[in-house]
């Protein structure tokens, strides 16, 4: 089964085609990291006026990369939530119109479940139950992962997503935007045991997170020792890649310990990483360490799935289709800003 896969939930308008849910015929992904850097952060009205723009030329040239045809695509798959609504509703117009011009079946994908996915498009596809870590800008959670079943919730982040967290800290210290990019460089020369930051477990059993205290204690860290965007980096009385190294130990450390926990609670020995939170170097090699030394059997996505894409949009309706088979019904897809 070929399948057109649509995403636009945040600022990547993305296209692919991948059949059967794992041999990927083309990835087309179009970033607004220009768009958004000055900001500091996703300017949602800013996103959706370049997804509109974007979204025709890049599904055109994820069909034409792929050696198919329109006539080729047994279905099309989009991204209906969570995210922006704005920038969702763009691709499921567009989705919309292929899958009705085409007389084609429409798949509506939970933006999270591509994510899932997309650990497992490498490799054998899982025969076991898994728990997955999703960690991106927008969302930090667990998932229990059974074949052939709707992903169910474990934990979830209470305030602040991991990422959100490291955009933050990064847009206090002046450091740019995306943050979790520019910590991570920043700190592969810094000490992460220079500086004690909280880390917030949530009590004994919690697979819930929280990051919104590691940022409060970082802004109270600059007050203290000065703020490199007022006094300069040469000024400091600290190194800034000590600061970096030190916050983005305590974020690993909670979800390390966090998965090992579900992974435990679960009895499972199977665990997936996955957001774009997963590209993170000190990320990766912390959960390689645990990996060995609990026996897991890791799936980490290669670093172009761990950003927004819509390969694992296409991977997750495949999976979608398995467990209910197509609907025709394409006029009632809609946006949702919350899923499961």
């Amino acid at each position: 089964m070929i399948i057109l896969g649509i995403e636009s939930s945040c600022d990547e308008t993305a296209s692919a085609v991948v059949e059967n849910g794992r041999i990927v015929r083309s990835q087309v992904v179009a970033s607004q990291i220009s768009v958004h850097s000055p900001y500091g952060g996703v300017v949602p009205e800013l996103a959706s006026r370049r997804h509109v723009e974007a979204i025709i030329p890049v599904i055109d040239q994820a069909v034409r990369e792929s050696g198919c045809t329109f006539d080729d695509i047994d279905a099309i798959a989009v991204t209906c939530g969570p995210g922006l609504i704005g920038s969702l509703i763009v691709g499921i117009a567009a989705a919309k119109a292929i899958a009705y011009a085409l007389d084609k079946p429409l798949i509506p994908v939970n933006h999270l479940e591509g994510h899932i996915w997309a650990a497992f498009l490498e490799g054998e596809p899982p025969d076991e139950p898994s728990v997955c870590l999703v960690v991106s800008g927008g969302h930090t959670a667990l998932y229990y992962v059974c074949p052939g079943e709707v992903p169910k919730l474990l934990g979830t982040t209470l305030d602040d997503a991991a990422g959100e967290a490291f955009d933050k800290v990064a847009k206090l210290l002046g450091l740019g935007y995306p943050g979790g990019i520019v910590i991570d460089r920043l700190s592969e020369n810094g000490n992460p045991q220079a500086f004690h930051f909280p880390r917030s477990f949530l009590g004994k059993d919690s697979l819930d997170f929280s990051f919104s205290g590691i940022k409060t204690a970082v802004v109270n860290f600059v007050k203290k020792f000065g703020n490199p965007t007022d006094m300069g980096k040469e000024r400091l009385g600290y190194r800034i890649e000590d600061l970096a190294a030190s916050f983005q130990e305590a974020v690993v450390d909670v979800l390390v310990e966090k998965t090992t926990l579900a992974s435990d609670l679960k009895g499972v020995t199977h665990v997936a990483v996955v957001g774009g939170v997963a590209a993170n170097r000190r990320l990766r090699e912390r959960f390689i360490e645990r990996a060995v030394e609990k026996g897991w059997k890791l799936r980490l996505p290669p670093l172009s799935l761990c950003t927004d894409n819509a390969v694992m949009i296409a991977a997750a309706a495949y999976e979608v289709w398995k467990r209910q088979g197509f609907s025709r019904d394409i006029f009632s897809v809609d946006a949702v800003s919350r899923w499961y």
